[in-house]
């Protein structure tokens, strides 16, 4: 049984500044995708133009940075509370990438995924009581 641990507001703080730079990195992948145009694997020589394209975008390198700074976080954050609590409580970038693909990409949201964004923040919810229920009990 791991010890007890509580979330506090600096970890909330490193799961949400995780959860942001997750949806940055996301942004920046896509643009350095967009970048490249379209293509087609049809043959080696396509693969290695488009590998190439992107290799030139910053967006791609700003999307890596973005995901080291994670990792450095995450770690961070996984030293102080439980995985089965975090995974859950960081899940926020589920909502706010399709809300950056709206407002910055021109992407369209349909209902039913906006449904699944809804149960999404539920579960969220439930989550983070969860944590408080158990804190109670355990004090």
């Amino acid at each position: 049984m791991s010890p007890r641990r509580h979330i506090t507001l600096k970890v909330i703080a490193a799961l949400v500044f995780t959860d942001l730079l997750e949806t940055l990195a996301q942004f920046c992948f896509k643009k350095s995708a967009l970048a490249a145009g379209p293509w087609q694997i049809d043959s080696l020589a396509n693969v290695r133009s488009f590998l190439i394209t992107i290799m030139q975008s910053p967006f791609l390198w700003g999307g890596l940075v973005c995901v080291f700074v994670i990792f450095v976080c995450w770690s961070l954050i996984l030293s102080k509370v439980d995985l089965s609590v975090a995974v859950p409580i960081a899940s926020t970038s589920y909502i706010t990438i399709p809300l950056v693909s709206v407002l910055f990409l021109g992407e369209k949201i349909s209902l039913i995924q906006w449904s699944g964004i809804a149960f999404i923040i539920a579960g969220i919810i439930l989550v983070s009581m969860s944590v408080t229920v158990k804190e109670e009990k355990c004090s």
